[in-house]
Order: C-alpha cells, then sequence, then structure tokens
C-alpha cells in the first residue's frame, strides 16, 4: 500500500503532531508499505517531499516550503485518489503521489476533530483512527461528560459556559463555579496536550484562568481538582465490535496539574509524549487496573472509536473513586510506548492501524450510497417550484 502519513495541522499542537508523524514514519520503514509524508502547515497548506522525514527540516518553517513541494489530495477522472503537485512548472506534468490509505497523526484542531475525516470521507479514502463522529465526540471535554452521564460512567462535577455568556454575566458563572469548591481547574472544552489549562485557589485566579481558556476556544470547562489526584492512562485498539486494552500508564509531573512541559520537554522532547517520564505499569492495584480498562473498553465502544485511543482517568487517592477524565482519539507518538509494553511492537501497531481502517472501508462499500434515479430528468425547468 501507498501510506500517506498526514501531521502538522492548523493547531496550537502542531509541533507535538510533527513528532508523532516522524515517529510513524520512521517506524515504518520495516514494513511492507511505501510511506511518505503529507504535512499540512501552520496556514492550511500542504506538502510533501524526502526532506520532511528529517526533524530538522521543521525547524525553520518558513525555509521548509523550499524543500518540499506544495500539494493537494484529488480524484482523477479515472477515479484514483492522489496527491498532486500544485505549483509545478508549464513544461511539464504535475507530479502524483498515489494515495491508497492515510494514517493520520495529527492532534487537535480539524485534524483531530473530525474536520480531516470528513474530507477523507468525501475524497473515499481510507483513513486511521476514529471516524467523524467518534473524532468529533472525543474532541469535545464538556460533551464527553455529559455522554458519560447519560451512561452512568463516573466523572467528575462541572460547569461550562460559552465567551458570549461569560462576557454578558461572568459574576454568574463564577458564583456557578466557586460552588464546586476550591482548588479549581479551568480548561479549553476542545484542546489537548494540557495547553490552555489554568489551576485556580482563589477567584482571581480563576477569572485569569477563564481568560487564559478563552484565548484558545470560545467553550469553558470548569471541574473541582482532586487536592490528591493521580492520572492513570489506558489505550484502546480496535473496533468497538472488537478491541483490546494496553497496560495502564500513569504519567509523572512536578504540578499538581501535568503540564505540557512534563508532556513534552521534561524528557526527551524529539520523542514527543513517548519521552515523557512515566510509570509503567501504573502504581495501582491489580482490582484498579481492571476496572480502569473496563471503563477504557466502555468509552472505546459508546464513542464508537477505532484504530488506537487513549482514555485518561483520575483517581481520588484519598477514596479510591475513579473518574474519566478525557479521551484522546489520536493520542500522542500513537501511544505507541504502552502497546510495546503490551507486546505490540510500533510497526506492528501501525499495521494493525492500516489494516483496521482498511476493513472499515471495504464495509463501507457494501452498503448502498447512492440511489440510481434521476428524479431532475422527469421535472422540467418551468416546473419547479421557487419559494422564497
Amino acid at each position: 500500500m501507498h501510506v500517506a502519513v498526514i501531521f502538522g495541522g492548523v493547531s496550537v499542537e502542531h509541533e507535538v503532531s510533527i513528532l508523532t508523524g516522524l515517529q510513524a514514519l520512521h517506524a515504518l520503514r520495516a514494513s511492507r508499505h511505501t510511506a511518505y509524508p503529507l504535512y499540512i502547515d501552520k496556514q492550511g497548506r500542504w506538502y510533501t517531499g524526502e526532506a520532511l522525514r528529517e526533524l530538522e527540516t521543521f525547524r525553520n518553517l518558513e525555509a521548509l516550503a523550499r524543500k518540499a513541494v506544495c500539494v493537494a489530495p484529488i480524484r482523477t477522472p479515472q477515479g484514483d485518489v492522489v496527491v498532486q503537485e500544485l505549483d509545478s512548472p508549464r513544461w511539464r506534468r504535475p507530479r502524483r503521489w498515489p494515495l491508497d490509505v492515510a494514517l493520520l497523526a495529527l492532534h487537535g484542531g480539524e485534524g483531530e476533530n473530525g474536520g480531516l475525516q470528513g474530507l477523507l470521507e468525501t475524497l473515499d479514502v481510507p483513513y486511521t483512527g476514529s471516524g467523524v463522529l467518534g473524532s468529533a465526540l472525543g474532541m469535545d471535554k464538556v460533551v464527553t461528560k455529559f455522554l458519560c452521564l447519560a451512561n452512568q460512567l463516573p466523572v467528575l462535577p462541572f460547569v461550562w459556559f460559552r465567551e458570549r455568556d461569560w462576557e454578558h454575566d461572568p459574576e454568574q458563572y463564577l458564583l456557578r463555579a466557586e460552588e464546586l469548591g476550591y482548588p479549581l481547574i479551568v480548561k479549553p472544552a476542545r484542546l489537548g496536550s494540557s495547553i490552555g489549562v489554568g489551576w485556580a485557589e482563589h477567584r482571581a485566579a480563576l477569572e485569569e484562568a477563564i481568560e487564559l481558556a478563552f484565548r484558545f476556544d470560545d467553550k469553558v470547562l470548569i471541574e473541582p481538582a482532586l487536592k490528591e489526584r493521580q492520572e492513570v492512562n489506558c489505550a484502546v485498539l480496535g473496533t468497538p465490535s472488537a478491541a483490546r486494552v494496553s497496560v495502564c500508564e500513569e504519567p509523572l509531573g512536578l504540578d499538581a496539574v501535568l503540564s505540557y512541559t512534563d508532556k513534552y520537554l521534561r524528557g526527551d522532547p524529539q520523542k514527543g509524549m513517548a519521552g515523557a517520564e512515566r510509570r509503567i505499569p501504573a502504581a495501582i492495584s491489580a482490582e484498579q487496573a481492571r476496572q480502569l480498562e473496563e471503563l477504557a473498553l466502555r468509552v472505546f465502544q459508546l464513542f464508537e472509536l477505532s484504530g488506537t485511543a487513549r482514555v485518561d482517568f483520575l483517581i481520588d487517592r484519598r477514596t479510591g473513586s475513579v473518574y474519566i477524565n478525557e479521551v484522546n482519539t489520536i493520542p500522542g507518538s500513537l501511544a505507541f510506548y504502552l502497546w510495546e509494553r503490551s507486546d505490540l511492537p510500533f510497526v506492528e501497531l501501525l499495521e494493525q492501524l492500516i489494516r483496521i481502517a482498511l476493513d472499515r472501508y471495504r464495509v463501507k462499500q457494501t452498503r448502498t450510497r447512492s440511489y440510481e434515479t434521476n428524479l431532475l430528468a422527469h421535472k422540467s425547468q418551468t416546473g419547479l417550484k421557487l419559494h422564497k
């Protein structure tokens, strides 16, 4: 197969996505597929080229355009989907790269929220990871909370509101948040990698954290911060009808809330999430591990996820209570470090992701997607009723 590894994107998690994409490209060298980079820059332009396999190329994003080829995915008159050069000289045809399957390595923004998935559905290209619905559901922390509550899955109490409501009556939302009890955690509703997350122990800090979150999203989530909390993550691989769980991990950080620095900069920055400090397996009991694994599977099935996803949990050390924190439909480094500890090497993980994508695509092709009738042929132009 010709596999396009798509990464980058218009997202504050752009750099994290580059690391994940390069890790996948490196691992695919040992596969039976022909993989090539398909990079989306911060302005939404698409590029490919051998230079995009090297991290050094991305240290100067302005110079990158001179080393790469500006492209776009298109469907040819013959019905094939290819990645085609956009600015080729007049004296030759545009270069093309076959696109059999897209391996998605994007984090945040339209790369993870269903936007890119919708484009690939329209192009009729198989792609790894969750579909449009699962991607959109998992991206929104507020929707995640409501969906879990509706299905009796444990989440912390919360308050949420939009920027326009905050501007109209901030006092109302400050009082509602304070009813949860300090300290509080404030998050942009549709962001990851701990970007824009704030900790508040009093009102002034709460207002500051809310304004920070609104810099990244027009929707904010506030929940109580467990004073003695333990963060534990578990990855899931497969489809809603057949999935397996990974070993549980415990990310380690210096702050009360695991920060972007803890996740990506304290270890080896070039390894992304795979370089963060963590304890594998997590320091939890066998009973708690089974509970988290069962919850992770339920979330994976409920959200109709596919490929690999990571479900993040919070544990109250004082009570032992477990809460679902968030869902990552395209986890950093594709959570390969968890699967390697679960006896699944990275290249085999990627093979399974591609196989799942192709299986899902084949199933979709068996459904009736077009009704073979030409209604308009039976209507004259003057016979159509126009309503103003």
